[in-house]
């Protein structure tokens, strides 16, 4: 059981105990309702106290349960709540730490609430395209009020229990405790002082109206459609909370249940789901145990003070961790430091970082130009020029001064971890750590496994992630390792595509139009040219079968090398990053077609977005034979955090289950007759090929 019955005198206390966040699964719910049996027919106790052991409340429905028969298997969460609030002795709330989701709910099921300071407080189903299911469109407008309730429904985010306490009218928290400590001993003597009280409050008995009716609403459904494009959750969640205003409470339930049953079937809430769980799942290494030792990490050498090194930096100062940078010039250092400056003085003039936060943060900084310095540093990481004699040198000297048990990782977003670790005679502490830029805005963070790596420094770089608010996803060693071996194929299709008779601003549209961030020209743009450039110069003999179209190499032989040039496959005003389209770019193009023979065809936007996404798709499925990523939902991940995927379609391999992998490979087919594509590379993957056959998934 997963919750436990005590008697305090005369009040029994309640405490959820389904560790990490007092899910609420099946288990928990007999507990609770268990508990409540035995409270109310014991004579000697007065009212009943729900809490939460360890760091919650409640965080809401157990993850383990996800979408599982045991869910809604009774007691569900509706008819534990329906036990709560009808029960004939007093139920307070005592909450801690995090009530959220089906968590606050139950808390809304009470009689009574007391929270501790600092506790979050939300209603977040609306980041799984979905709407609160347990009457939460349906209470919390009763007492906090229409406005506020709705706002936190639709945005899902956390706000702390004493700024809700402040709101004018609130009849969410009676009591704010005087502190987290002293939570449990001031409930018990509130539960005491409310014991004798009849009738008790219910809160689905609370009046629920807006004094503007039918405007406000419209006025919330044109901001909310206005923010929301993509997701149909949110204005979802405007119709169930108007529903709470216009008619008596059980109706308004019976409308939130029909719109949390009508979302669940929706492809976006699929799709963020998916995303949910597998974020999670990215963070487990199947042969790396829970209860690994870890290697202390509390400073932290950055090598080279350029964009990466700085953005990479900058996470660490954030995470309240010193970091000692590096440079060969001083010049180069002073650089460095002026931007990571600058990019701190921009967050305070907006109001985003108290000035003492910034000086903390810079306070935790110092720079070097000697690699003898570093010695003392726990983890070290360069981020040096992506090539692979630089990267030799580099590892040579850390292998000489760092200390033993320091891990020694690499910011290469291509090269041979296995290679890197080679140059030192320690190959079991090195790991690739690729992050993605700019480093301290990029969410996610690819760390590569090498053949050595030990797996400690594994299980000890997944929490250093967590720390630094990274979402790691594991890879093997290959050229480009997920994702930028993916973003090869992609690329090479953007090529072909320009080849048969777009136009970059084409291609772009339509990826754009799909969901992408942005297109693959806008996006080579952005990253340089010239890096994809060098990138292919290096692969050039061992890849001297494979088809390119050559339009990207004559782009970058007239310098057009992206926005840090301000010509690239388009034009950008300086301080500006608005693509214009360029007239000598697309008669580049044409030129490139006639002298090659190639008469331009019209090309739909579906054929742009089945052959670039369908690219991914095939070389994903070679990546998880060759157990590069160990599984679907990783690939998932590392194509919405760092790619710019749209997150409403759950990333490549989740958008294929979609579509249907019989359909994916179909449409492989067709492509492999195109005679200007590359016919081998259409030949789907035998995963692939395999599981369109069986009529599976990949996830």
């Amino acid at each position: 059981m997963t919750a436990h019955y005590q008697v305090h005198g005369d009040i029994a206390v309640i405490t959820l105990d389904n560790p990490p966040v007092n899910g609420l699964g099946l288990s928990t719910r007999q507990g609770i309702a268990q508990g409540m049996e035995q409270a109310l027919a014991d004579t000697a106790v007065l009212a009943v106290v729900l809490t939460g052991a360890g760091k919650a409340f409640s965080g809401g429905a157990d993850i383990r349960e996800f979408g599982s028969p045991k869910a809604m298997q009774e007691p569900n969460l509706n008819s534990v709540i329906q036990m709560l609030e009808k029960s004939s002795k007093p139920v307070i709330a005592a909450i801690h730490s995090v009530a959220m989701g089906g968590g606050l709910e139950l808390a809304l099921g009470c009689h009574y609430r007391v929270a501790a300071p600092g506790s979050s407080i939300a209603l977040p189903e609306v980041k799984l395209g979905l709407l609160p299911g347990a009457g939460g469109t349906q209470r919390l407008p009763r007492v906090l009020g229409v406005e506020p309730a709705l706002n936190m429904i639709v945005s899902g985010e956390p706000i702390k229990a004493e700024m809700l306490a402040m709101l004018p009218g609130q009849q969410l928290f009676q009591k704010i405790s005087a502190s987290p400590e002293s939570l449990a001993e001031e409930a018990l003597t509130f539960a005491r002082s409310v014991a004798a009280i009849r009738p008790m409050p219910i809160v689905s008995q609370l009046p629920c109206k807006h004094p503007l009716g039918d405007a406000y609403f419209q006025f919330a459904r044109n901001m909310v459609g206005g923010m929301s494009k993509n997701f149909p959750a949110p204005l979802k969640c405007v119709d169930a909370v108007e529903a709470a205003t216009k008619g008596k409470f059980e109706a308004g339930m019976a409308t939130e249940r029909e719109i949390f049953i009508n979302l669940m079937w929706t492809s976006e809430s699929r799709a963020l789901r998916h995303l949910f769980l597998g974020e999670r799942a990215a963070s487990k290494i199947p042969d790396v145990p829970a209860d690994t030792p870890l290697r202390d990490i509390k400073s932290v050498a950055i090598i080279g003070a350029g964009t990466m090194g700085g953005g990479i930096a900058m996470n660490f100062l954030n995470a309240g961790v010193p970091v000692k940078m590096l440079e060969m010039k001083q010049e180069a250092l002073d650089r460095g430091l002026a931007t990571i400056r600058g990019n701190y003085e921009s967050q305070v003039k907006k109001g985003k970082l108290k000035q003492a936060k910034y000086d903390e943060r810079m306070a935790l900084l110092s720079t070097t130009l000697s690699y003898d310095d570093l010695s003392g540093t726990d983890m070290v990481i360069e981020a040096v020029f992506e090539e692979i004699g630089v990267k030799e040198a580099v590892f040579k000297e850390l292998d000489r001064v760092m200390k033993p048990g320091a891990i020694l990782a690499s910011n290469t977003s291509t090269l041979d971890v296995n290679k890197i670790a080679s140059f030192t005679k320690r190959p079991q502490d090195v790991v690739g750590l690729h992050f993605f830029s700019p480093a301290n805005v990029m969410k996610l963070l690819e760390v590569v496994r090498g053949a050595q790596t030990s797996i400690d420094v594994m299980a000890t770089v997944m929490v250093v992630a967590k720390k630094i608010r990274k979402t790691a996803v594991v890879s093997g060693v290959c050229d480009g390792f997920i994702g930028n071996r993916m973003i090869e194929q992609y690329g090479r299709q953007g090529g072909f595509l320009l080849d048969e008779g777009c136009t970059p601003a084409q291609v772009d549209k339509a990826m754009e139009k799909f969901g992408m961030a942005m297109g693959p020209f806008r996006m080579g743009d952005l990253a340089g040219n010239d890096i994809g450039w060098a990138i292919r110069k290096r692969r050039a003999t061992e890849r001297a079968n494979m088809k390119y179209s050559k339009t990207a190499d004559l782009l970058c032989e007239k310098g057009r090398f992206g926005q840090k040039t301000g010509a690239g496959w388009y034009d950008y005003k300086p301080g500006k990053r608005d693509a214009i389209p360029n007239a000598e770019v697309v008669k580049m193009i044409e030129d490139y077609r006639a002298a090659n023979g190639i008469t331009p065809r019209k090309i739909s936007d579906e054929e742009i977005v089945q052959r670039l996404v369908f690219a991914l798709v095939n070389e994903a499925a070679h990546i998880l034979e060759e157990g590069i990523a160990n599984k679907a939902s990783d690939i998932d991940i590392c194509y919405i955090f760092g790619y710019g995927f749209p997150p409403y379609r759950g990333g490549p391999m989740l958008y294929a289950d979609e579509v249907g992998l019989f359909n994916v490979v179909q449409a492989m087919h067709r492509f492999a007759q195109n005679p200007l594509d590359d016919a081998e590379f259409w030949k789907p993957a035998p995963l692939l090929a395999k599981l369109a056959a069986e009529g599976k998934t990949f996830n």
